[in-house]
């Protein structure tokens, strides 16, 4: 029964280890808002500076998969170029070793939990008063994955696992192979990171083993090694069906650890012992030390460190080399047809946080006004094609288009409300409101275009002859239109729009149903005087009323987009 209740225990602890960093690098995320995510766009202007900022936002989220499949969605925006987004991966790594170092302070002798108990007590103050709740969530994760390190080391030291027979048989059993000993324990680190998507869970496994004098230090080293491969897992699985660019920039994550990976296993006995000696740690292949476990959690930490540190040290002057490597690995593959509602940047499921999922919306929703925008140029084709053939053609791209754009509102909506499940700050829910509002709005565009391809249709299929002055209010009725579709496609695209851009939007929709007030007028009179017959006119107005709808949808999504602006 006590045995039971330490393993329970010890499942416990690593899940509230692995709880508090994402509530912790959640309350970040929603005191940083927006500003976070902003901050890899504009800190990569040479290699070092990307090192700098994926270093530091690995640091600061506690997750070198966030910011790895951040960078990613960034390279497929294309807001970040290959060679920058190498340059923050290196720096990803780099920061994920900070979290090693915080279990060293939390398994070190020095008992956190009066400190643990004492900010969770503050914690709690400011998440109820809610003046400063995301900082209280931020100390509520530290503090839950503090406690989660504590109570490991306690229940480890409770185990006695170096006195278990049958753990300690084992780890020799798998200790006494040599360099195969080593490969497997890299397979088996990553193959757990993969599994439970996290290097800092195995980290802290890895340490408690060591610590117990039951796993060799070298066997523990290739765990963390092992570790470093797995984390890089995640970000390939997210590219699988995002762009060429995004993929190179996952293989590349891949690429940098394998080779570090590669150069260590050719120098790692002699590598182990120097970190081993810089902590006076006698180190002998495939034994366990009988050192303080402080030491041991130590050298573990101080490996982690250097191994990524020298890795970006060697490959930071080759990132063109590495860069060349990955587009090798991965060609360019030829440009290819418009697929049903694939989604470009939205893949692999949500992003870590729910913070940094709302960017990935953002650049879906732009490519849903993009295909709403090829939908009017289509339009304006079918309207002046005169052959049977072509005209068929046409009107089955626009059906095609209509059910594209019915799908991707219908994903992208999913996906907000996912990320609306998540813990987001008020900004975000505001920013998962309006997008919402957005994509029923450019459904709306798309379905208005079908509309006019069927009416232009029974137009087509009815012999009805536009007079020269009717032709000709509707290509300006459909110039006016596309321009005002132009200019919010680019708002959506800097996901930002001026007042002064706004009021020039506001005008156009004033010119756009003035002028179909006045051809309503005009039409009217028209028939009366039989310069063309009713249906003729039935059917001309239909499209212009079409066209006006379109353009209420278009600054419906304006609207959104201005007050998305000034809600920040």
């Amino acid at each position: 029964m006590e045995l039971a209740l330490q393993i329970i225990t010890l499942l416990g602890s690593v899940a509230m280890l692995m709880y508090g960093m994402k509530v912790m690098s959640e309350g970040l995320q929603k005191m940083a808002g927006s500003k976070l995510s902003n901050v890899l766009g504009t800190m990569t202007t040479n290699r070092f500076m990307g090192v700098i900022t994926g270093a530091g936002i690995t640091a600061a989220v506690q997750s070198s998969t966030a910011t790895t499949v951040m960078t990613v969605s960034f390279v497929s925006a294309g807001i970040l170029s290959l060679s920058q987004a190498i340059s923050v991966i290196m720096g990803a790594n780099i920061g994920t070793t900070f979290t090693a170092w915080i279990m060293v302070l939390g398994g070190g002798s020095f008992d956190l939990r009066i400190l643990v108990y004492t900010v969770i007590v503050l914690a709690v103050a400011l998440i109820f008063t809610k003046k400063n709740a995301n900082m209280g969530d931020f100390l509520i994760g530290l503090s839950l994955m503090l406690l989660g390190l504590t109570t490991l080391k306690i229940n480890a030291t409770e185990m006695h696992l170096d006195q278990m027979e049958p753990v300690r048989n084992f780890f020799i059993a798998t200790s006494s192979w040599g360099y195969g000993s080593y490969f497997l324990y890299l397979l088996v680190g990553g193959i757990l990171t993969f599994a439970v998507q996290s290097s800092a869970a195995i980290m802290a496994i890895t340490m408690t083993l060591c610590s117990a004098h039951v796993l060799p230090i070298d066997m523990g080293i290739s765990l963390v090694m092992g570790e470093n491969i797995g984390t890089t897992i995640t970000s390939n699985v997210v590219a699988l069906s995002a762009s060429v660019q995004a993929r190179r920039a996952a293989m590349a994550h891949l690429v940098f650890n394998l080779f570090g990976v590669v150069w260590v296993l050719c120098l790692f006995r002699p590598f182990v012992g120097m970190i081993c000696r810089i902590w006076n740690v006698d180190f002998e292949p495939g034994v366990p030390s009988d050192v303080s476990p402080d030491k041991l959690n130590a050298v573990l930490a101080t490996f982690h460190t250097a191994f990524n540190v020298t890795n970006t040290l060697i490959l930071i002057w080759f990132i063109k080399i590495l860069e060349r490597v990955v587009m090798w690995i991965i060609p360019s593959q030829p440009e290819q047809k418009e697929t049903d509602s694939q989604l470009h940047f939205i893949s692999g499921g949500l992003m870590s946080t729910s913070e940094l999922s709302i960017l990935q919306a953002w650049k879906e929703t732009h490519v849903f006004a993009v295909r709403t925008q090829r939908m009017i140029g289509m339009i304006h084709d079918l309207y002046r094609e005169k052959d049977i053939t072509e005209f068929t053609k046409i009107f089955s791209r626009v059906e095609k288009y209509e059910g594209i754009c019915d799908r991707m509102e219908y994903e992208i909506a999913q996906y907000l409300n996912q990320v609306a499940d998540g813990r987001l700050s008020d900004q975000s829910k505001r920013e998962v409101h309006k997008m919402l509002r957005i994509v029923s709005e450019l459904e709306s565009v798309g379905d208005a275009n079908y509309n006019l391809a069927r009416i232009i249709r029974h137009k087509y299929d009815n012999h009805i002859v536009f007079t020269e002055y009717q032709d000709k209010n509707v290509e300006m009725m459909l110039y006016l239109v596309a321009g005002a579709e132009t200019k919010m496609v680019d708002a959506l695209e800097r996901t930002h729009i001026s007042q002064d851009e706004f009021h020039e939007m506001s005008n156009m929709e004033n010119e756009i149903n003035n002028f179909r007030n006045e051809l309503k007028a005009q039409n009217m009179q028209h028939i009366t005087d039989k310069e063309y017959d009713y249906t003729t006119g039935v059917n001309y107005m239909d499209i212009i009323i079409e066209l006006e709808k379109m353009a209420d949808y278009i600054i419906n999504v304006d609207e959104a987009m201005f007050e998305h602006k000034h809600d920040k």
